[in-house]
């Protein structure tokens, strides 16, 4: 087992709070979405053709917004969103070819199209594929890892995780997915997927901000509109009397001024039709949530290769690390986790790992070290097993 600290948390009743979640329809999470689909599509395709996973980080996606004129019961795109997906792949293994560019722009309409119900693809969006071949070192780096049947790791890096989320921070993840709904159909088509949350608790009061891009096709007049704004407000209420906040203040589209006629309506559901720009890694971490009061790191997980990147692997194991101390040892109550890498050392060896923390009526933590170290090193020695969930989308990384 690596080096492994063992501490306590420092608790400390904070009288504010501060949690944001960026909705599926934001820009930042659509190069998310989209670097990680392309990461994906080539797993599955380095396996379709040469029955392994070769090196590849494509965690680099810039959104340049377009320019839109909406307007109720309809409203167009005078411009088109553009997108540039970049990243290094391995493109040929001997005379076979990897159809990155073609897996890069299909893959990103497909989920556009899946995800985006009011985006016409075809119209209202350009997509550029720049993913180049990576550096000699990298690639070699990560085929001696193939060979040793332990990945390598590809970089130096740190992973962060904790446990459990606050009540705050259930609250913004349930009404950004509450309001966000997948299953269209269940959902009033005028909301736009860009929805984004705000939450902030002053002692025990809770401010929500929501945001909601309004798609002006299905939507009559302002009258409509302040009624789905309604609508929403009325969810979000339910939803924290749920979350027990009793005393609560909840906005939608602050900035509206209706007798102005200055409203958030949209062609397409998001404003990155002409409002907003977007890029891989400024939105939510691994934990869905932006949590700027909590530990956390600014790596970007979305893009990078399921195999050895720890900047994606070690977020999710110190996310796992700190949910299992919590489930399996009663006398926790939070933990945080802290995981470092060393870029050429086996991605099951970590540097460090630091575990902070607490536990119920003060129970010495020390006691607990062994139990701790056998969760953390169980955890870690599942890594490769993680790959194929990866490369599924069964785990959520934004």
């Amino acid at each position: 087992m690596p080096s492994l600290v063992v501490s306590p948390v420092e608790l400390t009743e904070n009288p504010v709070e501060v949690v944001e979640r960026k909705g599926l329809g934001h820009p930042d999470t659509i190069c998310d979405a989209l670097a990680e689909a392309l990461s994906q599509n080539l797993c599955r395709e380095y396996r379709r053709l040469f029955g392994q996973i070769f090196h590849h980080n494509v965690d680099k996606a810039l959104l340049c917004g377009g320019q839109a004129k909406p307007a109720f019961r309809g409203g167009a795109i005078t411009a088109p969103i553009t997108i540039y997906l970049a990243g290094r792949a391995i493109s040929q293994v001997g005379g076979e070819i990897v159809r990155i560019q073609e897996l890069a722009i299909e893959g990103s309409r497909l989920w556009l199209s899946h995800n985006l119900h009011a985006l016409d693809v075809e119209r209202h969006v350009k997509i550029h594929a720049l993913v180049q071949p990576g550096s000699q070192d990298l690639q070699e780096l990560f085929a001696r890892g193939k060979a040793h049947d332990t990945p390598l790791a590809n970089d130096t890096s740190i992973g962060v995780g904790f446990a459990p989320l606050t009540r705050l921070e259930q609250l913004v993840l349930a009404l950004e997915k509450h309001i966000n709904g997948r299953k269209q159909h269940q959902r009033p088509p005028a909301w736009g997927e860009d929805v984004k949350v705000m939450g902030v608790r002053f002692g025990k009061t809770v401010r929500l901000t929501i945001a909601c891009a309004m798609i002006g096709q299905h939507l009559a007049d302002i009258n409509d509109y302040l009624a789905q704004k309604a609508a929403i407000q009325k969810i979000s209420i339910e939803l924290a009397l749920q979350h027990g906040f009793e005393t609560h203040e909840v906005a939608v589209n602050a900035a509206d001024d209706p007798s102005a006629g200055a409203v958030y309506l949209t062609v397409t559901g998001t404003s990155a039709e002409a409002g907003d720009d977007g890029q891989v890694g400024r939105g939510n971490r691994v934990n869905g949530l932006i949590t700027p009061g909590r530990p956390m790191s600014l790596e970007a997980a979305a893009g990078k290769n399921p195999v050895s990147h720890v900047g994606k692997i070690y977020n999710v194991l110190a996310k796992k690390i700190s949910q299992r101390l919590i489930g399996e040892i009663p006398e926790i109550t939070t933990a945080e986790c802290l995981m470092v890498s060393q870029i050429g050392s086996p991605i099951t060896n970590p540097s460090l790992i630091q575990m902070k923390v607490s536990t119920r009526d003060g129970f010495p933590i020390e006691s607990l070290r062994s139990q701790i170290e056998a969760i953390a090193e169980d955890t870690i020695m599942r890594a490769a097993k993680l790959v194929d969930d990866f490369t599924a989308g069964l785990i959520d990384i934004f």
